[in-house]
């Protein structure tokens, strides 16, 4: 009676050691609840200032509402008329990683700016912002200038490479500013580094047009803008995350 007994006690322990426990599976699934809830926070860090639906988190630079003409269309804000005005966020950023796809007309120009100082005396962003240029290379006459190129700081520092898709296709740009520290990427290479407020950047832009505009890149914080140039421009998924 004993012997079977003990039997009895060993093959239950036996099947207890084989079978899947409860302790086990809930240790399996915890890195994997843990992955999602970091993956969940890093995506709460970026601010979407243009989702495809909603215009909300932009306004027509020294205005209080934007111009009819900036337009959604095909899930895209696009200047739909030349003469609309630039138009520029309602928050201002100071230390940030921006992303967005964009795209140009036959012909186009257009520029993202940073850093932009909203006042009478500043008739457009330009007078403040520093620019990414957006471009045509192909066939827009600015192309023929070094600087003025896709990718450029306009004016100030020309691209590493060309990595620009010609008029019509969609583009990916990255911009990131930090303590002064930017960086310009173009479809996933990085096109243009530099510093501002620094001896070089001093250097830089009193060789180019803006020497004349004394707010020209001395904000340490500002709006974004997107520029009418007057060619039409297309842009969406629009995002930008603090630092």
């Amino acid at each position: 009676m004993l012997k079977q007994l003990v039997f009895c006690m060993l093959f239950t322990g036996l099947l207890c050691a084989c079978s899947p426990g409860t302790k086990k599976n809930e240790g399996s699934e915890t890195p994997m609840e843990s992955d999602s809830s970091a993956t969940s926070n890093a995506d709460s860090d970026w601010e979407m200032l243009f989702d495809g639906t909603s215009t909300d988190k932009w306004r027509t630079y020294l205005s209080d509402s934007l111009n009819a003409d900036w337009k959604i269309e095909d899930n895209a804000l696009t200047m739909t008329e030349g003469g609309s005005g630039d138009i520029i966020t309602k928050d201002t950023y100071k230390n940030f990683e921006m992303e967005l796809d964009w795209k140009i007309s036959e012909g186009g120009n257009s520029g993202l700016f940073f850093n932009v100082v909203e006042d009478d005396s500043l008739p457009t962003v330009y007078y403040s912002g520093p620019e990414y240029q957006l471009l045509d290379n192909e066939r827009h006459a600015d192309a023929k200038i070094r600087k003025h190129r896709a990718g450029d700081n306009y004016d100030v520092q020309q691209s590493s490479v060309e990595t620009v898709k010609p008029a019509g296709e969609w583009n990916h740009t990255k911009l990131i500013v930090n303590n002064g520290h930017v960086e310009h990427y173009l479809n996933g290479e990085k096109v243009v580094e530099y510093d501002l407020w620094t001896e070089a950047w001093e250097d830089s832009v009193a060789n180019s047009k803006f020497a004349k505009f004394p707010a020209y890149g001395k904000a340490k914080e500002g709006h974004i803008a997107l520029q009418d140039h007057g060619d039409q421009v297309w842009f969406k998924d629009i995002k930008i995350k603090r630092l």
